[in-house]
């Protein structure tokens, strides 16, 4: 009896003939050979694949789907876009804010000098102070217009009032934050100025002593102080910050968001019909 012949191992197999390799270099009789990938086709496969591989692990794709794509009121207007720049402008802050921590020292005898090395001697130093300097006028501005446009529109009712209260507690902490950056420097005018505020915390009823008192790391302002400051300013705040704003995101993607209050709802014309 004939035993059947064993398959070749996989390495020894002969490779598919690939399409477009027949004679003259033509698919069988006719028609021209495919064309050869090119660079920016290996990119956009190793795009998708990469892309796809993250999906595969994360399960991203439906959160993304529902906070990326969701329904617009119909009049929507550039004062919607208030939040977005806000958000933007807390970004911008972040990113100066860490290239500011590079060379910024927290001490009490070196502060002064350290920002003045910043703004006089590293390169764009300047630049990027000045830009984390006038944007946190910017973000206080525009996150009190953005509560403005809230409040008049009517945003803040029902079901809505728990984001009106994560937005109110953002702009305290964005307050908080401008107050603690002010100090940094550690110059006449911020000390001064710093001291004349933790004062006014100072004068509020029950828990205004205790408050000045965490402020100031002690009775009296002393070196521990600027560290209590930047300690707040860059690490607790923000944090706080961070999460809230996420939260505030997501209740804004959930509860979406309302229409203008002049827009007014379209009532459906009731057809009626007589009975025979």
């Amino acid at each position: 009896m004939k035993l059947p012949t064993p398959p070749l191992p996989k390495a020894l197999r002969p490779s598919p003939k690939r399409p477009g390799g027949g004679r003259n270099g033509k698919n069988g009789r006719n028609g021209p050979p495919p064309p050869e990938p090119t660079v920016k086709d290996h990119l956009v496969e190793g795009t998708a694949t990469a892309v796809g591989w993250l999906d595969e692990r994360t399960g991203a794709t439906p959160f993304l789907r529902g906070f990326l794509y969701r329904k617009v009121p119909k009049g929507t207007n550039w004062f919607y876009t208030l939040g977005s720049a806000t958000l933007f402008a807390f970004l911008s802050q972040a990113i100066t804010g860490v290239f500011l921590a590079m060379y910024y020292e927290p001490d009490a005898t070196r502060a002064y000098e350290s920002a003045s090395h910043i703004t006089n001697d590293v390169f764009l130093g300047e630049f990027v102070r000045g830009m984390h300097k006038w944007g946190s006028s910017v973000m206080i501005i525009l996150i009190f217009l953005h509560m403005g446009r809230t409040f008049f529109f009517g945003a803040y009712k029902y079901p809505r009032e728990l984001n009106w209260v994560i937005g109110v507690l953002l702009l305290v902490l964005t307050l908080m934050m401008g107050l603690t950056g002010y100090l940094l420097p550690f110059d006449q005018r911020s000390f001064w100025a710093t001291v004349v505020a933790v004062n006014i915390n100072a004068s509020g009823p029950i828990v205004g002593p205790y408050l000045a008192d965490f402020l100031r790391a002690g009775a009296e302002f002393g070196p521990t102080t600027i560290s209590r400051f930047y300690a707040m300013h860059m690490l607790l705040i923000p944090g706080l910050i961070v999460a809230l704003i996420g939260a505030h995101i997501y209740l804004v993607t959930k509860l979406g968001t309302t229409a203008p209050p002049w827009l007014k709802a379209e009532k459906k014309d009731l057809i009626t019909e007589e009975i025979p």
